[in-house]
């Protein structure tokens, strides 16, 4: 099956995975709607959403920019529609909006950050699957990234993984109230995976952040994005409902092999 004439709402799209996933889909010929919360420079292409939305109609599709905080409810209900007028409706909900911040023991957190990254990770989500639902077309496929922190617990890290807990939880339970509608459902659980989101985590301190993918070779954000069209383009009978891909050389959250 082929992405042709489909149309995707991705979140996060800007950047790292979200951006993976829709210049992958532009390829095939798909519509695609590029929200982020930042209208920021992206560091490879030099430009913002709109030149990201560029991008996306150079590899052969069409493309909405819209900048969105998915904390926004009236926001998210506003985009939604204006993505369904623009392309007739919608295919492909894509949830890969989410961050984490800090690395530190949960004593040590803050009722801003837990509130920061729980209506980010998991309100943004069902706010964003509740809301484009009405306008999915038989057919149509949710994907909501996970991590495989919501399967294996690490240390100082309680906020971030109870979020993705909370979105493996909640796939399964929309998985069932879905039983019988003409619509897909697959929750994507990466683990490393080099992009902007230890320097989010680490609050904007680059060498941090680039510690975490020091000596050992993560995943792309492309790698992401060819398994996860995989699982958008099987015959219309078939429901890939969990894709769990780590770097080879890392077998847990807290686990990776490092060269010296």
């Amino acid at each position: 099956m082929s992405l042709k004439g489909k149309t995707l709402f991705i979140t996060g799209a800007s950047r790292g995975i979200g951006l993976a996933i829709a210049l992958r889909a532009a390829r095939d010929g798909a519509n695609i709607a590029i929200a982020a919360k930042t209208d920021t420079p992206h560091p490879k292409l030099e430009g913002t959403i709109h030149t990201v939305a560029a991008e996306i109609e150079k590899a052969g599709g069409k493309a909405l920019a819209i900048q969105l905080d998915v904390r926004d409810e009236a926001a998210v209900a506003a985009a939604i529609g204006e993505t369904a007028k623009k392309f007739g409706g919608l295919d492909i909900l894509v949830n890969n909006a989410g961050l984490g911040l800090g690395r530190d023991p949960f004593d040590d957190s803050s009722e801003e950050d837990e509130e920061t990254v729980l209506e980010t990770n998991v309100h943004g989500l069902l706010r964003m699957t509740r809301l484009c639902l009405p306008h999915l077309r038989d057919g149509g496929h949710i994907v909501n990234m996970g991590s495989i922190a919501g399967r294996q617990a690490y240390e100082n890290a309680a906020v971030y993984v109870a979020s993705k807990f909370a979105v493996r939880g909640f796939t399964y339970a929309l998985r069932e109230d879905l039983l019988g509608r003409p619509i897909h459902l697959t929750t994507v659980d990466p683990g490393l995976v080099e992009t902007n989101f230890s320097e989010v985590r680490f609050r904007g301190d680059t060498e941090t952040a680039k510690k975490v993918y020091a000596n050992v070779e993560p995943l792309a954000p492309e790698d992401i994005a060819d398994c996860l069209l995989f699982a958008l383009t099987r015959p219309q009978h078939v429901n890939v409902d969990e894709i769990v891909v780590k770097a080879l050389a890392q077998s847990s959250g807290s686990r990776i092999l490092r060269s010296a």
